[in-house]
Formats: C-alpha cells, sequence, structure tokens
C-alpha cells in the first residue's frame, strides 16, 4: 500500500507569502471565487460598513508543473487544506490533478495544548496508523513530538516555506522518503 501524500494548498502550492508585486517563477496567477471566500469577504465588508461593495475574487499562485509532479510520487495523494473540498472545485482542475479524497476539519476547530497545529490530531486520525508525508507551511517541532507519540507508523512533516511554495528539493525529499519507507 502507498503511502499518503497530504497536501496543504496555502503555502506548499499556493506561495502566499511571497511578495504580491512578484510571483515565484513558474507560477502563474489564477483568480478563483470560492462559494467560502465570498461568504467570508460579504461578511468582511458588511462588518467595514461596505454592504454592496462587490468582492473581488481570491488572488492564487500555482505552478502547473506540480500537478504533474504530484501524481508521478510514489504516494496516495490527500487534501489536507482548509480549502477542503473546494480543493478539488478549484484547486485541482488548474494542476491537471484528479479528485483526490479530502480531509474535512471539525467546526470549531480543537486548540490542543503545547503549541501542536489544530490540524495534527486530525492528520494522525485520518492516516489511522498508515505510513503518510505531510507538505504544510505550519508544521513545528511541537507536531513532529506530537506525532511521534500519537502515530504508530512512519511519519514525514515537510515544513514548506511559505515565500517560495515546494520546489524540485522537496519533491526529491518526498520521492526519497517514500522509497526508504518501503525499503522498511
Amino acid at each position: 500500500m502507498q503511502p499518503l501524500l497530504l497536501l496543504d494548498v496555502d503555502g506548499p502550492l499556493n506561495p502566499y507569502a511571497a511578495k504580491p508585486h512578484r510571483r515565484p517563477e513558474g507560477y502563474r496567477t489564477h483568480r478563483v471565487m470560492t462559494p467560502r471566500w465570498h461568504a467570508a469577504e460579504r461578511a468582511r465588508l458588511r462588518a467595514h460598513g461596505l454592504p454592496n461593495k462587490p468582492v473581488k475574487p481570491l488572488r492564487i499562485w500555482l505552478n502547473p508543473d506540480h500537478g504533474p509532479a504530484l501524481t508521478a510520487l510514489p504516494f496516495a495523494l490527500t487534501w489536507a487544506t482548509t480549502w477542503e473540498a473546494e480543493a478539488n472545485a478549484f484547486i485541482a482542475p488548474l494542476l491537471g490533478l484528479p479528485e483526490l479524497p479530502v480531509i474535512t476539519w471539525p467546526d470549531p476547530r480543537p486548540q490542543p495544548e503545547d503549541g501542536v497545529f489544530w490540524k495534527t490530531p486530525a492528520i494522525v486520525a485520518w492516516a489511522r496508523g498508515r505510513p503518510f508525508a505531510w507538505v504544510d507551511d505550519e508544521i513545528t517541532d511541537a507536531d513532529r513530538t506530537w506525532i511521534a507519540t500519537h502515530h504508530p507508523g512512519p511519519a514525514l512533516l515537510h515544513r514548506i516555506d511559505p515565500r517560495v511554495g515546494l520546489t524540485a528539493a522537496d519533491f526529491t525529499a518526498l520521492a526519497d522518503w517514500a522509497a526508504a519507507t518501503r525499503s522498511r
């Protein structure tokens, strides 16, 4: 059975923290209007006394090479993003990815202790002991420690710089980890 590759969107695939006037090389600008983005922006505009101002689409940067590179990896891909099912509707088609399984997050968001990211317990529950690699821009040592204690299988927590997004070195690290995991 292939290990899981749990994918966050904002940070790894959409380097949102890059300088706004210069997208990273290889990325293309897309403007999307997801239902959740529209609702959140509509609420924000109302709260600022601008109920009739139109909602602007969300600007994202995506690298079209990432879709083929991800599907070439020896992993079962899964969305692990706050985009949830909207990742299949809005991100997957732009990258040429098939529809992927989606981790749905608890609402309200849990507040784990000791600096553990709120996604971490749900990630472990989703994996159910299966080997996984997780790419996200908010992973910390607290998450690594928590997963080492609570997940019986191999796990790679691979932090991505949200100013840069996934790089060739990240794809190499993921492929190497999957190969090492298979040889155990």
